[in-house]
């Protein structure tokens, strides 16, 4: 059996966390700097990672493949299913016609774009980051901004930053939960500590979303709906967390901020809209977009399908009169009520999710299950691959989609047809997720993240300023909280001890760390390319998220830092 040594390179602990990190450093400067395409970022980074297993580290070569096989499959069920249903979903709203009502129903609340990013981006995505999680927000909410007008990049990296505070209570809890069964720490101690640290970052992204659609002018002219939004999320989010449900967390805020700007709304109105509106369609035409904004384009770059106006077409290409304006907003906002309703129903009630969870599949990956040990002696776990076929939001979107279509009067040979399409306009997506979360299977089960880990956390007391970082770090490979915790949860609860650190403190940082760092995962950034029509830009939107993940970042590290000493009466 294989145990991975921590120091396998010359028996120092600093060169094997400098080799062990080789992979990473491929993948972000192949990204980042030779601005490769993603999938071919991603497959020379997985190479890299196999190499440094089999020749650093020493484990079998068929292992390392067989790693790799293994996250690759992970990769595509559930993470890019859910992509693939989430964005099959909104085809299907294209083809009936119903998208531009969507438009026309978010220029009543506000026909102002800053605020449109706003409500669509932070309030609505972080509803579905509650029930859904795993890409799901990005790609809905994405094609979203393109409807309203938005250019592909503004669009996502609008959305790519929105997607931040609301992913540690995202899924349902799953990342806080998971850090609880790992550390036997109770999960609503570390929801608490997350509710003390997460909400900070809440209350300044809106304001960030308005700088990135219409720069310093846009938070001089829409500030206090900015905060308001903000404001409420963060105190909504930290209630929840502490005294309410650490699962119902992100719901709750969601709705709360989202009331309130919408009444915040009745009383004020930002200046500057129909200027901002102008900017936005413009750079839409001349600027950094390929892509009408009408939906994501195929993978050449060309234009998805338009929309329609006027008149909606009927399954049998006739047209029908337009409804009356109250029922054609309802039709234009019930496939995300029909998704809310069934993630609803499957995530909240307890008979439902527990007959979906019972038919999860548990397949032990032929050739690697109980052959590799953790560096502790212990037997890994993520050598059984759970294939949640029913459960999976992926499935649950396909289901929702099932029901739009019937609702929306979609053919069944049209449906199909679209979602064929989708897969088909997916394909070097699904080649990039696969890649990266091969590699970080690879990373993973070869020990070379854990000698990462370690590493860092042998700087004893300052490891609470480090230790958001290796959430943040943990995230930006695997695309998601959860496995970020899974990665390191009990790492820094040891790190805690030995350094005479609060272990809940540094486990809680690990999960807020990796709210950061998932704008930059190339699994999101993909996911954030196929959704707007920029298909083998990633580089291009890694070098627009960068620098407000690293500065989130460093917000987050001086936080935690703080509340290990000074700001210590801010928990619990």
């Amino acid at each position: 059996m294989y145990q991975p040594d921590l120091a396998p390179v010359a028996d120092s602990l600093p060169l094997s966390a400098l080799v062990a990190a080789l992979p990473l450093l491929t993948l972000f400067v192949l990204l980042g700097g030779v601005r490769l395409k993603a999938h071919v970022a991603g497959l020379a980074a997985l190479a890299v990672a196999v190499v440094v297993a089999v020749v650093g580290y020493g484990m079998p070569a068929d292992l390392a493949l067989l790693s790799a096989s293994e996250g690759a499959a992970f990769g595509l069920f559930p993470i890019m299913w859910i992509v693939v249903a989430a964005i099959w979903v909104y085809q299907l709203t294209v083809v009936s016609g119903r998208f531009e009502d969507l438009r026309r129903a978010f220029n009543l609340i506000s026909d102002d774009p800053r605020v449109q990013a706003v409500i669509i981006a932070f309030c609505f995505g972080g509803l579905l980051e509650a029930l859904a999680g795993f890409g799901a927000p990005v790609a809905i909410t994405g094609v979203m901004l393109m409807a309203l007008g938005f250019s592909p990049m503004r669009a996502a990296i609008t959305v790519l930053v929105a997607n931040t505070a609301p992913v540690a209570f995202g899924a349902i809890g799953i990342p806080i939960i998971t850090a609880g069964n790992l550390t036997k720490i109770p999960y609503t101690d570390i929801g608490a500590y997350v509710g003390r640290q997460t909400p900070l970052l809440a209350l300044f992204v809106p304001l960030l979303l308005v700088v990135l659609v219409d720069g310093r002018r846009g938070i001089r002219q829409t500030w206090p709906v900015a905060l308001v939004c903000g404001g409420v999320f963060a105190l909504a989010q930290f209630i929840s967390a502490n005294f309410i449900s650490v699962e119902l967390t992100d719901i709750i805020a969601s709705l709360a901020a989202l009331a309130a700007v919408v009444l915040f709304l009745r009383v004020w109105q930002p200046r500057g809209g129909e200027r901002a509106r102008a900017d936005l369609h413009a750079a839409a035409e001349h600027g950094d977009g390929k892509t009408s904004a009408s939906g994501p384009a195929g993978a050449d770059g060309s234009a998805g399908p338009a929309t329609t106006t006027g008149t909606r077409p009927a399954p049998d290409g006739s047209t029908t009169a337009d409804e009356r304006g109250g029922h054609r907003i309802f039709m234009a906002f019930l496939p995300y009520l029909i998704v809310i309703a069934v993630f609803s129903v499957a995530k909240l009630w307890t008979p439902v999710k527990e007959f979906l969870v019972s038919t999860d599949a548990e397949i032990p990956w032929p050739g690697l299950d109980g052959q590799v040990l953790t560096a502790a002696g212990k037997a890994v776990t993520t050598s059984v691959y759970i294939f949640p076929w029913l459960s999976s939001p992926g499935t649950l979107l396909v289901l929702s989609g099932v029901i739009v279509a019937a609702v929306y009067r979609v053919g069944p040979s049209s449906a199909v047809r679209e979602f064929g399409g989708t897969v088909a306009k997916l394909r070097w997506a699904l080649l990039t997720v696969a890649s990266v979360l091969g590699l970080a299977y690879v990373m993973n089960l070869s020990g070379q993240t854990i000698t990462i880990g370690t590493w860092i956390a042998g700087t004893g007391a300052a490891f609470a300023f480090l230790s958001p970082i290796l959430g943040w770090l943990g995230t930006a490979v695997t695309g998601s909280d959860t496995s970020a915790n899974a990665l390191f949860a009990t790492l820094q609860q040891a790190a805690a001890n030995k350094a005479g650190l609060d272990p809940t403190l540094l486990v809680a940082a690990n999960t807020s760390g990796g709210v950061v760092g998932k704008m930059i995962s190339p699994q999101n950034l993909t996911i954030a390319a196929t959704a707007v029509g920029m298909v083998g830009r990633e580089s291009e939107l890694f070098r627009g998220a960068i620098k407000w993940s690293l500065l989130l970042l460093l917000a987050m590290c001086v936080l935690v830092f703080l509340q290990s000493g000074v700001l210590a009466g801010m928990l619990p």
